[in-house]
């Protein structure tokens, strides 16, 4: 009885020490260790971290039931394990600092480009339809939407365009003896920036079935919160690369739809369509306001009607 009130005030005194600074220390740990864990869970780094893992867990059985060799190998492993991390993780270390150094710290809006939203909905129909075409003639296509992180190195090894971005323009990009065709599109603020550009290749075995172009866009997905959209040479089939990850066979509808909701067009029309509905509610309190003012009017108009009436009626009995 004696070791369970001693076991319960020791947590107690624990519990009664904790301060603000540790509570915000705490958070801080979980905050970077749910990004670690979103990061790279679905990239190669998440097997590697698995391994580690059964590693420390044999460590612990051969200190537990006392294996002098493994112990001796895993003691000597684990004492240059930062140093074997380090190589291990050094592609996904590299992809999680170029994010880390290309994410803005606060994402500026097109205050001065009113028309950007209805911009970027026609861009992202033009994709889409472009894309449907080329899917059905099975040209290939390797089409990377700009969003936060500028990609201004892959861009300046291809050639600028800055032109609208029209569906005969981006299948013409990508016909098969176009100069361009070879390289990916960046497609920069609504606008087919530049065309012919080169970009990193994934590493992740995930995707070895595939061709030259998957890979590509998945590797710039892993760099960067681009959205990759892909058409195969010898399917025809239409997929999207991002944070990467690749969603494949889609159509018109599901293209338009995810890349709608990834770029948050969608998110600035109800906001429009949701200012605009204010504007209408404030109209018809303020026409409410007015004829409600109307009818007091009248009505007191006609009661001075009355009373001048009655007076009149009075005077003349």
């Amino acid at each position: 009885m004696e070791a369970v009130k001693d076991f319960f005030s020791e947590i107690w005194m624990l519990i009664s020490s904790i301060d603000v600074r540790d509570v915000v220390d705490i958070l801080i740990v979980a905050v970077l260790l749910y990004m670690a864990f979103t990061f790279i869970r679905n990239r190669r780094a998440g097997k590697l971290i698995v391994g580690v893992v059964l590693l420390l867990v044999l460590q612990f059985v051969a200190r537990t039931f006392d294996l002098l060799t493994i112990n001796f190998v895993l003691g000597n492993f684990f004492e240059v394990g930062m140093i074997a991390l380090i190589i291990l993780f050094q592609p996904e270390l590299r992809s999680a600092l170029e994010k880390m150094g290309s994410e803005p710290l606060k994402i500026l809006k097109m205050i001065n480009d009113k028309n950007y939203t209805q911009k970027v909905s026609q861009m992202i129909d033009s994709v889409c339809e472009a894309s449907c075409q080329m899917a059905k003639d099975k040209t290939g296509a390797l089409i990377v939407i700009e969003r936060k992180t500028k990609l201004g190195e892959h861009i300046n090894s291809g050639t600028v365009l800055n032109a609208e971005a029209t569906a005969p323009l981006i299948e013409n990009v990508f016909f098969k003896n176009a100069p361009l065709h070879d390289g990916a599109m960046v497609i920069r603020q609504g606008k087919v920036y530049a065309a012919g550009c080169f970009l990193p290749l994934s590493s992740n075995d995930d995707f070895k079935d595939l061709g030259t172009r998957h890979h590509a866009a998945v590797g710039v997905s892993e760099v960067s919160d681009a959205v990759v959209v892909v058409v195969s040479e010898q399917t025809g089939t239409i997929s999207v690369a991002i944070e990467g990850r690749l969603f494949r066979n889609l159509d018109y509808v599901s293209l338009k739809s995810f890349l709608t909701k990834v770029i948050d067009v969608s998110s600035e029309n109800e906001k429009s369509a949701k200012a605009g509905k204010e504007k209408k509610k404030e109209k018809k309190k303020s026409a409410k306001k007015k004829t409600q003012k109307d009818v007091d009017l009248a009505t007191e108009t006609n009661l001075q009607l009355d009373d001048i009436f009655s007076e009149n009626e009075q005077d003349s009995q």
